[in-house]
């Protein structure tokens, strides 16, 4: 049989009243929201991780604010995922030899982080999950959702999983599966940062008409168990400056919590223009500073992995709903940069969907466009909260840190004391795909090699994430020009993707050491972290990320 043949065998089909792509916070508040509206709704999570968490990589300082309106309980409950509340908050600009703390007083009251907890939100996702599935939710991990389904009338009618068993040269493996169908009333996409179904929704409905274009950051994180004297349970400190220039915009996290874990990680806004940074190697190199290093003298580094995430804000977030469903949580874009948070928005958002969506059911609708989702997102917390800081990233992006971080500072204080911005709300300008600068134009970075005790190499790393897929199985990561990194982004660029992807998926790949012959563009997609920052950086937007057979991708144990 071959594979034309295979696939156009029918499809199982299974019928919901609300199908939800995602099993993160966003996706698992709708589905619980629901159930608690109305215990009679069918509902169907699926997640393409092994198991819920998986794929979930956040810092990560939890405001509790939508854990308590969905879970009011969630505080007395012996199974809770979160147990260290900050106690400490501390905010440095570094540096390459030392640094300046910033006084707390002078940061807006938004910034305050005490209140707040400290921990994993893989494991807020997998309470969450339990919580869903004993009031009826059926949760399937391990199912990639591949491909959007449509009614006669262009509304949308739920989802397909991928299909399993194509082998790498495109022909039926003897373990072919056929994807499922699951159909629903509605779809609700909480696929987070660039979701691939998302991304053709947007597109498909124009959801982005009239929005400034989505902005970026790439967040790379490592979990570490430091010595008991080095340990502060309940720290959290920020920073920004070094190692990146003045005009990169990005900054750093060091949380303390559990039994001597810390978290550390690094963002990098990808509006950044030097095609030969990496944001891998400055996090690495981040590390060393003096301020930094002696937390992980003798610590063992227990886990890594990185993630896209949505940095846009108020004025980026698209259109949330179409014909027969709506985006929810980082797929529409709800996080708050300054505050480096979204799980709160992200599980109010789909609460806020699951409530407009009740009635609608109620009232024997399907498939049509429920606008209050929409209509209401804006007056609600999660406006409330991405408001005042909306002109935080535009300001950093046009000034660079210095000016950016001190005017993005006194913007937010006349939000919060006014209501008011002397600015209104600022565009964005370029998306990040076309903030690059020829490579003749910059003087290339030259980072140092890894000494193995603190910084380390891209290898080495992804192993930690317990990254794995089916070999045999075509690339997920799709060129539509196969041409174009070696003769258009490798001489203008210098192919920047082998710098940005912090899993070394992409290569340059020479026949000869004198290198006079072309080379070969190799992507080695058995190492994709799934972050999907190759799909928004390449300049050519000549990447596409789909997703790869269902169960593929890292394993994050407490990310």
């Amino acid at each position: 049989m071959d594979l034309k043949e295979a696939q156009s065998t029918p499809r199982e089909s299974m019928d919901y009243d609300v199908v939800i792509v995602g099993a993160g916070p966003a996706g698992l508040a709708a589905a619980i929201r629901l159930k608690q509206l109305d215990e009679a709704i069918s509902v169907v999570v699926v997640e393409k991780g092994s198991e819920v968490g998986a794929h979930i990589l956040s810092g990560a300082v939890i405001d509790p604010i939508g854990l308590d309106k969905l879970l009011p309980d969630w505080r007395q409950d012996d199974a809770r995922p979160l147990h260290t509340q900050v106690t400490e908050d501390v905010f440095y600009f570094l540096g390459p030899a030392g640094g300046a703390r910033l006084p707390n007083f002078a940061m807006p009251k938004l910034m305050n982080n005490h209140g707040n907890f400290v921990g994993s939100l893989g494991l807020v996702a997998r309470y969450l999950a339990a919580r869903a599935e004993a009031l009826g939710v059926e949760i399937y991990p391990g199912f990639a959702a591949a491909e959007l389904l449509y009614n006669d009338d262009g509304s949308v009618a739920g989802i397909a999983t991928g299909d399993m068993g194509i082998a790498k040269d495109g022909t039926v493996s003897d373990r072919f599966t056929r994807g499922m169908e699951l159909r629903g009333r509605y779809t609700l996409l909480g696929e987070g940062a660039r979701g691939s179904l998302s991304k053709i929704a947007i597109r498909r409905f124009a959801l982005d008409e009239g929005r400034e274009p989505q902005k970026y950051g790439i967040g790379l994180k490592e979990i570490w168990q430091v010595k008991p004297e080095n340990f502060r349970k309940g720290l959290v400190q920020h920073s920004f400056g070094w190692p990146l220039d003045m005009s990169t915009g990005g900054g750093s996290f060091l949380y303390h919590f559990d039994d001597n874990l810390v978290s550390v990680g690094f963002v990098v806004h990808l509006n950044y223009s030097n095609p030969t940074l990496s944001p891998f190697d400055e996090f690495q190199r981040f590390k060393t500073h003096p301020m930094i290093r002696d937390v992980f003298e003798g610590a063992k580094r227990l886990s890594y992995g990185s993630r896209a995430i949505t940095e846009g804000g108020w004025q980026s977030v698209p259109k949330l709903t179409f014909p027969g469903g709506a985006l929810i949580g980082c797929a529409a874009g709800f996080v708050n940069v300054p505050r480096i948070k979204g799980s709160h928005n992200a599980i109010l958002s789909g609460m806020l969907a699951a409530e407009h969506l009740v009635p609608a059911l109620a009232a024997g609708r399907s498939h049509d466009m429920v606008d209050g989702i929409e209509d209401s997102w804006r007056a609600s917390e999660i406006g409330r909260d991405l408001k005042p800081v909306r002109n935080v990233k535009p300001l950093w992006s046009k000034l660079g840190t210095l000016g950016g971080v001190a005017l993005g500072g006194i913007d937010m204080w006349l939000n919060q004391l006014f209501g008011w911005s002397p600015f209104g709300t600022l565009k964005h300008g370029k998306p990040d795909h076309a903030t690059l600068k020829p490579i003749g134009m910059v003087t290339p970075i030259v980072y140092p090699k890894p000494d193995g005790k603190i910084s380390f190499d891209k290898l080495s790393s992804v192993f930690l994430s317990a990254t794995n897929h089916e070999e045999d199985q075509p690339a997920h990561l799709k060129l539509t020009d196969p041409n174009v990194p070696v003769l258009q982004n490798l001489p203008i660029y210098g192919e920047p993707a082998r710098l940005y992807c912090p899993a070394g998926v992409y290569e340059v790949v020479y026949a000869d050491p004198d290198k006079q012959s072309l080379p070969r563009f190799v992507i080695n997609a058995q190492n994709c972290v799934h972050c999907k920052t190759c799909d928004i950086k390449d300049p050519a937007q000549n990447i596409t990320w789909t997703v790869p057979e269902g169960a593929g991708g890292p394993n994050y144990s407490n990310m």
